[in-house]
Parts: structure tokens; sequence; C-alpha cells
């Protein structure tokens, strides 16, 4: 039974479909042509998932912040999170505007799949969770514990790409609504 402190969302992708049934405005959709897809009613949770949540899921989750500016909400966790964030995964943020330095690592919750709709792990095998009829992507992505300066980089590089895509897929979906300009 769904909290009524929170709204409903659509989990599934949104799909233009031949109906007759009234439209959401009560005019009757016209026979044989594309129903206008519905929204979903909340944005989608994407939770981001490693093993210390002290870098990949970290700036996955910054990423995907700034670029869905408020269209989709954002979690992260580990399985056994670390005591602080990685300083490399924090200063290569930095260089692209994300300030990481108020976040700190933490465990993932039942209440957090509970609410997500994707699931992005990176790296944590079988320590990351896995729940039936949750869209999951495994994301092979170095992790940076133990990188140089300039490694760390490339792999903040590589999430970012893999954020846009992931992104443009719930914008093509009906997930979200498309980005009115995209943020850099």
């Amino acid at each position: 039974m769904p909290d009524a402190a929170q709204p409903a969302r659509q989990t599934e992708p949104v799909q233009a479909a031949q109906r007759s049934e009234p439209d959401p405005s009560g005019r009757p959709a016209q026979t044989g042509q594309p129903a206008q897809a519905t929204r979903a009613t909340a944005p989608p949770v994407v939770l981001f998932l490693c093993v210390h949540n002290a870098g990949r899921s970290q700036m996955a989750a910054a990423w995907l912040d700034r670029l869905a500016a408020g269209r989709v909400e954002v979690l992260s966790g580990g399985s056994a999170p670390g005591q602080a964030l990685n300083p490399r995964a924090v200063a290569v943020m930095a260089e692209r505007g994300i300030d990481l330095r108020r976040r700190r690592p933490r465990a993932w919750t039942p209440a957090d799949l509970a609410r997500a709709d994707v699931v992005v792990t990176m790296g944590c095998g079988d320590q990351c969770p896995y729940v039936p009829g949750k869209r999951y992507e495994d994301w092979p992505v170095a992790d940076p514990a133990d990188a140089e300066l300039e490694a760390v980089r490339a792999i903040r590089d590589a999430i970012e790409q893999r954020v846009r895509g992931l992104l443009a897929s719930l914008e093509q979906e009906g997930a979200t609504e498309p980005s009115p300009a995209a943020p850099t």
C-alpha cells in the first residue's frame, strides 16, 4: 500500500498507445491516434551502489543531481561504507564545479531499495542487493580507491558519460521530462 506522504509514481516506461478512453483533460481521444504519454506524478528514484560509497557511487549521484536538476531523486549507498569520501574523488569533482565535501558514505537501506526505480551497481558484485522487478544496471567502472589523480579523472569522466546515458534513457522512457537545456 503506498505511503500517503509519498506521491504515487509510475515505474514502467511510458509509451504512446492506441486508446479510445478520454485523455487526462476529459476530451475523448481520437480512435487510431497515438495517446499522449502521461508523466509520472513523482520523479523516478535512482539508487547508486558500490562497496564503500566513498568514490564511484558518490560521483555518480553528484553527476545525476547536477544533470537532472531535480527531475530525478538520487540516492547512493554502500554495502560496507567507508569512513570518509575518497579525497581524490572530491578533488576531481571540484574541478568540474561539483562540491562533495559535505557528503558522507552511508549504508544502503531496505527503504532505499524499496523506493528505487533504477539501481545502478558499481563493483560490488554479490555484496549489492538484488530485488526482482527493479531495473538494474551494472557499470564496470574502476575503483578510484588507490588510483592516481589522472586515473580518478578518467573514472569521473566515464561515470559522467554513463550518467548522461542513464538520464537520456529515463527521458526517452518518459520517466522524467526532457532537460530544457542540458547542464554542463
